[in-house]
């Protein structure tokens, strides 16, 4: 019997949170993403929509990996050992994987284990599938994740970062893909995490309960019609959910194609040292953030807008939080430098024919440093 999950497009208000997974979900390269906020705030609703808006996949049928059988450099050891051997590989679909981490999961779970018995016995090297094997090609979600072990947590974030699991125990090792989207999510009143792990994550996204009373009694209606009958709530929202699921396959195709020049990189680089953010991991997550949520729109290239988007994901978990400083007059200031060009944008799209299209040309000081758009004239997506 198939379950319906409360579907995607179905949840009110929290953009933000729904835009992370959507970047996400085009290019799982960014990370994965840490949902914090209170408790019943859609968190882990929205992660088990997300799984079941994707699109169903092609695996090897008898792999516990979830191998692609049309990419042999993304295969498992023993997948491509049979490939090598001239063996036929069979061939099924399937949904999206969706694993739930316990919070109580070792590192034995997480990575899988190797029979050493059976190798010094045997010579065979047999290895026992972990979680990572199960997420591959799929999305881990990680409840509570701030009461995992914070070893385990490493673990997650480096095969989530490296997109392969390798498992070495006495000299024998064994490897398989480990490409997953990464979601975690966490109540702040129970603990942070570490800021070395904090850091780790591509996205981190903030959220609040709804507080308009409008939108709270659209909470509940949508809720109550959907524990009364989730096949015809469903069926409410199929038209939105296929519609979002074929944009991100778009958005996924066209990905590989989307460019960005010396400014755009410039103008990141700019952004992080004003918010004084060390290290450069947070630069790479913007420019990949950005560049998903370009091929998310349908444009082959990035804007200043793509750029600000991403960093208002990528830097509120980075921002360093000096005593008696406060973190929310940065983020504002980002604000409204994004709310400037979209309103700038949205006056272009009402001026009359012939009129100079303010972004085109440049965005006015909204702070102490300018910060230019580049002209977009002649670029069109595919």
């Amino acid at each position: 019997m198939k379950r319906y999950v409360f579907p995607f497009t179905a949840i009110v208000n929290q953009e933000k949170m729904k835009r992370a997974l959507i970047l996400n979900a085009i290019n799982p390269a960014i990370g994965g993403v840490l949902i914090r906020g209170e408790r019943g705030t859609a968190k882990s609703t929205a992660a088990r929509a997300l799984a079941a808006l994707l699109p169903k996949i092609r695996v090897v049928a008898d792999c516990p990996f979830n191998c692609d059988p049309d990419n042999p450099a993304l295969m498992c050891d023993n997948c491509r050992a049979r490939l090598e051997r001239g063996e036929k590989l069979p061939v099924a679909e399937r949904p999206t994987p969706f694993v739930d981490l316990p919070v109580s999961a070792t590192e034995d779970r997480v990575v899988g284990t190797l029979d050493i018995e059976k190798a010094i016995k045997y010579g065979e090297r047999h290895f026992e599938p972990g979680v990572l094997a199960a997420a591959n090609r799929g999305l881990l979600y990680v409840d509570e994740v701030n009461l995992l072990d914070d070893h385990v947590v490493d673990l997650l974030l480096d095969a989530a970062a490296m997109g392969v699991n390798i498992v070495e125990r006495e000299g024998i090792s064994f490897s398989h893909p480990a490409h997953f989207i990464l979601v975690g999510t966490m109540n702040p009143e129970e603990g942070d995490l570490r800021p070395q792990l904090l850091d780790r994550f591509g996205l981190a996204v903030d959220i609040v309960g709804v507080h308009s009373p409008e939108e709270r009694v659209e909470i509940i209606k949508r809720r109550i019609a959907y524990e009364r009958d989730p096949l015809g709530f469903y069926e409410q929202w199929r038209e939105k959910e296929e519609a979002l699921s074929r944009r991100i396959v778009e958005a996924r195709k066209r990905l590989p194609f989307v460019t960005y020049t010396e400014r755009d990189l410039f103008t990141i680089a700019a952004l992080t040292a004003e918010f004084q953010v060390d290290g450069h991991r947070a630069d790479l997550t913007i420019l990949k953030a950005a560049q998903a949520h370009a091929a998310f729109e349908g444009r082959i290239y990035i804007s200043e807008r793509d750029i600000l988007l991403a960093a208002e994901l990528a830097l509120p978990h980075r921002l360093k939080r000096q005593p008696f400083q406060d973190t929310t007059a940065q983020l504002m200031h980002l604000e409204q430098r994004l709310q400037h060009i979209e309103e700038q944008m949205a006056s272009s799209e009402n001026a009359p024919a012939g009129e100079v299209d303010p972004t085109q040309e440049q965005v006015e000081e909204v702070t102490p440093k300018k910060v230019r758009t580049r002209g977009g004239p002649g670029r069109n997506a595919p």
